[in-house]
């Protein structure tokens, strides 16, 4: 059992609210039925903040992130504030909430129910059974590397630079919650990067392997970005654990999400470096954004936001059996038939935002018993 469950919930922007709404009601499920309980706390992020505080995140909420032992986010942004200064858009609050609770990894499982294989894609054999965790670093790398910017040049041309650097604190850090996570799972690690043509890369290869030593059970190889984009298209389940940088991790995560048919189901955390009693600051976090077009409109899927809180449970609150309980429950629904419109299928069951997170409780239910 967790010593401290301090949860700080922000709903955000769109469909946000709705589909932590059906969280809310999962939690209050565990609540009663699995002696796991929250201290929780409410808050805005977003469009929703700027026009209450007049800023995408105001100082006391994010006083309260610091504080809390873990914090979900729903989405944030919409058509309402597109025109907004820059450093006042929705997301520039969920890049302060990543900056100031120096959240440095990223995790994006990228999982293929069986009831869902057929909604990818690719061919059902190819991600039937689907299951990789990829591992982007989050706070380094070519988007936050010095110098950068859009100069002139002296012949009337401009030129634009952008810096990729990693020290070795920054790779290590990374690799060795990439190692520990591989230790669960299939304990397999794949890190990526490009060795053959840039020395941040082989700096990254060189200190991955070193690493390497500290974790002998492990299975660790290498591969360039370019051919590993290629082999999760080809042949995805030869993946179990992925680790890379920032930018590789960005477009392999993305292209990770594709092969599992709809951004609707995928959850994410990010995480930062452990203290003195092994507590992380972390943000857990739907995939997919707000969708303003369909807000209010009770047809938001809530699965991927669900997800998140049992990846909550699971590596903020190390409550195994809970997020089993709860992912085991998603599997339910969706071999029942049971639907949202993002991931409906010929003859399945068409049902609302509400009625999928009743599904899920209702399951959960079923499986305790």
């Amino acid at each position: 059992m967790a010593a401290n469950r301090n949860l700080l919930i922000l709903p955000g922007d769109g469909i946000g609210p709705e589909v932590m709404g059906e969280v809310k009601r999962v939690i209050n499920w565990m609540d009663g039925n699995r002696a796991v309980s929250f201290d929780v706390d409410e808050d805005l992020v977003g469009g929703c903040a700027y026009d209450a505080h007049g800023a995408p995140i105001a100082d006391a909420t994010m006083d309260k992130a610091l504080k809390a032992d873990a914090v979900l986010l729903g989405a944030v942004g919409g058509k309402k504030w597109e025109s907004l200064p820059f450093e006042d858009q929705p997301e520039r609050g969920l890049l302060r909430l990543r900056k100031d609770m120096e959240l440095f990894a990223n995790l994006r499982p990228a999982i293929v129910f069986d009831a869902l294989a057929e909604a990818s894609t690719l061919k059902t054999d190819l991600v039937a059974g689907l299951d990789i965790l990829i591992i982007r670093e989050l706070t380094g790398g070519v988007y936050f590397g010095e110098p950068r910017g859009i100069t002139d040049l002296p012949n009337g041309e401009r030129r634009g630079v952008n810096t990729q650097v990693y020290d070795t604190y920054e790779i290590v850090r990374i690799g060795r919650i990439a190692f520990e996570l591989a230790a669960k799972r299939g304990g397999r690690l794949c890190s990526v990067e490009k060795a053959n043509v840039m020395e941040s890369g082989v700096l990254w290869r060189e200190e991955m392997t070193k690493l390497h030593t500290d974790y002998p059970d492990i299975e660790l190889s290498h591969m360039y970005a370019d051919n590993c984009a290629m082999q999760l298209v080809r042949a995805p389940k030869q993946f179990d654990v992925i680790v890379t940088d920032n930018l590789f991790g960005d477009l392999l995560s993305d292209c990770a999400a594709m092969l599992t048919g709809s951004l609707g189901m995928l959850p994410s955390a990010s995480l930062g470096a452990a203290d003195e009693t092994g507590r992380r600051k972390a943000l857990y976090e739907p995939v997919h954004g707000s969708a303003p077009d369909i807000a209010g409109e009770n047809k938001a899927n809530p699965l991927a936001t669900i997800l998140s809180y049992a990846m909550m449970l699971r590596y903020s609150f190390d409550l195994g059996d809970e997020a089993d309980l709860l992912e085991n429950a998603v599997k339910s629904v969706l071999d029942k038939g049971l639907r949202t419109p993002d991931i409906m299928q010929d003859g399945k069951e068409l049902i609302s935002t509400t009625d999928m997170g009743q599904a899920v409780v209702d399951e959960m239910a079923a499986l305790a018993k």
